[in-house]
This record gives C-alpha cells, structure tokens and sequence, in this order.
C-alpha cells in the first residue's frame, strides 16, 4: 500500500509542475483534465502526508517514555500515544478505501424500474410502497424524482412505474436494490385475515448520455399514442405518448408522462440508453469472469435479495443475513441503515479481491 501511496503522491507533484507551465496554462482542455485528475487524488495525497505526520509524532512521543521525565508528563505521554494510535489506525483504513478502483458509475443519477411480480393486486399495492419507501428516502437525501412512466393496477397499486432520480452520488447508494423484493402481509382485500406473499422487482440503472451510447436512428422503432389519463379535461386530444422499439435487441422503452410528444421521446431514449448500457456492462462483466462479485454486488433480478414481513414488523436483507425491526419507519424511507452496510459489504470484499487486508475491528464505509 505504501509504495502505490508513494507513486500517487509523485503523480500530484507532477500534475502541479505541469499546470503551473504557461503552454498548459493556455491549453484549456488540457488544464481541465488535468485539474480533474489532481482533484480527484487530493484527498488520497492529503490524508497520506496527515498519517505521514502522526508517525512522525507518535514517533517522538515514545521516545518521551524513554527520557528521565517525571511519572505526571508520561502519563500525558501515553495518552497521546494512544490518540495518535486510533487517529493513524483510521486513516490507514481510509487509504485502503481510497485506493480500491472507483466506480464510474457512482456519481450518476439513476432510472429506477419497479415491477410488481407474484402476488396479483397485492404485488401491484407492494410496487407501489417501493416507489414511496424510494421517493421518501430520496427527498431525506435532498435528491429528486421524477416518473418517466408508471402502469397502474384498478386497486391503486402499479403494474410498473418508471422513474428517474436525480442528485449527487444517487447510484452509488442504490445500486445494491436491484433484485427480487419480497412482502409477507395480510392484504386489505383479504377478508379471512391470512398472510399473503407477493413480490415486486427493483432494477436500478444508471443515467447515460447520448454520446456514451450511440444509438443508430435505423435501429429504432417509434410509435405515438394517445396517452392514458383521468378523463375528462385532463385526456389528452394529441398522440403525445412516445413507444421507442431497439430493432437490434428486442428492448423497449415508453414515456407518457410529459405533454410534449418531444419530452416523451427524450425521456424514453434515456431510459433506451440506460437499459442498453446495462446489458453492456453485463456483458463486459461476464466476459472479465469476475469472481469477486458476490449476490450483493451483482444486481441479477432473480435474486431475493430482502423480505419485509409485517405480523413481525421485520425487515430481512438476504445478502447481510440482518434483520431489523423497525418496518413502519423503513417503509418511509428510512432505509440508510442496510444501505450503509451493502457499502461496508462490498467495500470489504472489494478489499480482499485487491488483496488489501483491512484492519482488524475495522468496519469500511461506516
């Protein structure tokens, strides 16, 4: 770990000689890349000459013990010691975080899909306590969130509902939700009073822009509709719904939640884009074989990955064999606790894959 924090420090000292020469002053494009790439290593350089100069002190700290000071001072002494031990242990721990390879997806916003799965009216009322818990928990986060398109069921649930949320590092904390959610629940039209298990499916995507996935106008297909509504003054007299077909690969992609036909099409291809480049990437994944990834990492949506069971007021997550009880308060959005632990997971099997041990008690991204 050392040697490559050695190696990150020379590259800043680069970067600076480089932006402080007048040809690269005069080079906009060049100077913008290269403060991007010093910005994104500062905190890596920063935190290691922090530790640099705790070791300096715990160092001449020691050395304290050693002199002929009276018992009182070296008491004192041994308390820094001590400071300075958990300060150095942090930091250490940090650095391990810092020097995994990022995600380039972490800072997107996200296109989230949820469908309702087994479970008939009840999965439809389900899909749409997701959408809630989600659009809660983004407003707690000060993100926001718009739906692209939403199927609804007769009884109030949703069919599918198709929305985008927006803010800083939105991906990076929803990405574990992807897979099969599972609720265990007396549904309110249930009359005999027994529990029922349904399902709803997540798929969280991340945003892409159009020059990152090229789309030929040739392979698509595009229908306009009228788009479904209340009634009344409300329906909508022009075809201003837009259904895009992918020809290539079947994918298909709608919005109908704008008044403009141009709008729908806009944010139908964004959806397009978002569901082409996740096939991508899950491609490019399997041919890698990585054999890192666990069922926390991969977002395969076959997989159970949490139950929300409601005679017990338990929320389960599969993948962190944790359970906790408090189901009202997350099913309102207070959903932070698991997804902070998904981080810590994946942050630690991140750790070993890189063959970067974490200390021991640590507990990375907490």
């Amino acid at each position: 770990m050392e040697d490559r924090l050695v190696l990150i420090e020379k590259r800043y000292e680069e970067l600076n000689r480089f932006m402080a020469d007048p040809a690269v002053a005069t080079d906009p494009e060049k100077l913008r890349a290269y403060a991007q790439e010093q910005a994104e290593i500062s905190p890596t350089v920063q935190k290691h000459r922090e530790l640099a100069k705790i070791r300096q002190d715990l160092e001449s700290t020691r050395e304290m013990l050693t002199d002929t000071l009276d018992e009182e001072l070296k008491e004192l002494a041994r308390e820094e010691i001590v400071t300075l031990e958990q300060r150095q242990t942090k930091l250490e721990e940090e650095l391990r975080l810092l020097l995994l390879p990022k995600d380039p997806n972490d800072s997107r916003n996200v296109i989230m899909e949820i469908r309702a799965g087994a479970g008939g009216d009840e999965a439809g009322l389900f899909a749409s306590d997701l959408h809630r818990m989600y659009t809660r928990y983004a407003e707690n986060r000060g993100w926001s969130t718009e739906v692209i398109s939403a199927n609804e069921t007769g009884v109030g649930g949703f069919k599918e509902i198709i929305f985008l949320i927006k803010g800083r590092g939105v991906y990076s904390r929803l990405k574990f939700e992807s897979g099969v959610h599972r609720v265990q629940r007396v549904p309110v039209t249930e009359a005999s009073g027994r529990i029922h298990t349904s399902t709803a499916t997540v798929v969280v995507l991340p945003e892409v822009d159009e020059v990152e996935v090229s789309i030929n106008p040739d392979d698509i297909k595009m229908d306009v509709y009228r788009s479904s509504g209340p009634g009344g003054q409300h329906m909508q007299k022009n075809a201003t719904a837009v259904r895009i077909t992918h020809l290539p690969t079947g994918i298909v992609a709608s919005c109908e939640s704008e008044r403009s036909q141009l709008q729908n099409r806009m944010r139908a291809m964004a959806v397009l884009r978002a569901r082409l480049y996740a096939m991508e990437e899950q491609k490019r994944q399997a041919e890698l074989e990585a054999t890192r990834r666990s069922q926390v990492g991969t977002g395969e949506r076959s997989e159970k990955i949490r139950t929300y069971n409601f005679p017990q007021n338990r929320i389960t997550d599969h993948r962190l064999n944790q359970s906790i009880y408090r189901l009202e308060e997350f099913m309102l959005g207070d959903i932070n606790e698991f997804i902070e632990a998904l981080i810590a997971q994946d942050q630690a099997e991140r750790l070993q894959a890189a063959g970067i041990t974490p200390n021991a008690g640590s507990n990375p991204g907490l």
